[in-house]
């Protein structure tokens, strides 16, 4: 199925073609992504239609809200590769976890199943509006327990007051950053659009998530991938998405 708001592309994508993606909400029902299979099902057409070959999918694990477990997680990613595979749909699907530093964040990290990506990095948020008092505490927990920190789209943190001093500081205590590609484009505003470019000119950025929730998300990651600021990205930084094989 072709979607009919993709652009034809009369020039080559300006990047290279990104074929692994490790940062999305495709599991339906459990977090604040996809709600329905059908839906799900769109958006993983809508990622190989963009070009991509494997997809880690995300959800949220938050204390208070999104109340998700390595059992539902896994149970709904054997639902969305069944759905998917009698469908026809080729994507490579496999899910760890978006985790949110919270009262309940320890608990997780010490429970014996981490949901990591290919058993190696942990990916966190942060609230967007205040900085975590014992932030650099729990980063230091988590090298601890032998995972490496992936901050998910440290552009959008509104409290990030001061990003090259403040992203250092983060690369200091052995934080890897992965970036929303739609920020590029100022779909989160014109602020974390800012900061993307300033991470990417910094050469500070180590992977790229497409964080789709919504279908319309694709469309956005289709008008980036033909945008300067993309191939811009790869000639700066040195992206590991193709590690996550």
């Amino acid at each position: 199925m072709i979607f009919p708001f993709f652009k034809k592309q009369k020039e080559k994508k300006r990047g290279p073609v990104l074929k692994i993606d490790l940062h999305s909400h495709f599991i339906p029902g459990i977090d604040d992504g996809s709600q329905s299979m059908d839906e799900s099902l769109s958006l993983l057409r809508a990622m190989e239609t963009l070009g991509y070959k494997k997809v880690i999918t995300t959800p949220h694990i938050m204390v208070d809200v999104y109340k998700n477990t390595p059992k539902i997680i896994k149970e709904g990613l054997a639902s969305l590769r069944e759905a998917a595979k009698a469908e026809g749909i080729e994507l490579e699907i496999e899910a760890g976890a978006e985790y949110y530093l919270d009262e309940g964040f320890y608990d997780h990290l010490h429970s014996g199943e981490v949901m990591s990506i290919n058993d190696k990095y942990l990916l966190f948020e942060t609230s967007y509006a205040s900085k975590p008092l014992q932030l650099e505490e729990m980063i230091f927990e988590i090298l601890a327990t032998g995972y490496i920190p992936l901050m998910a789209h440290p552009e959008r943190y509104r409290y990030i007051r001061d990003p090259l001093k403040e992203y250092s500081r983060f690369k200091e205590l052995g934080v890897l950053f992965q970036l929303d590609l739609n920020s590029l484009g100022g779909h989160y505003g014109k602020d974390a659009q800012k900061n993307a470019e300033i991470l990417s000119e910094n050469g500070m950025i180590d992977f790229l998530g497409s964080d789709v929730h919504h279908l319309k998300q694709t469309q956005f990651l289709d008008d980036v991938f033909n945008s300067e600021k993309y191939a811009k990205v790869w000639e700066n930084n040195t992206i590991l998405n193709h590690t996550l094989i």
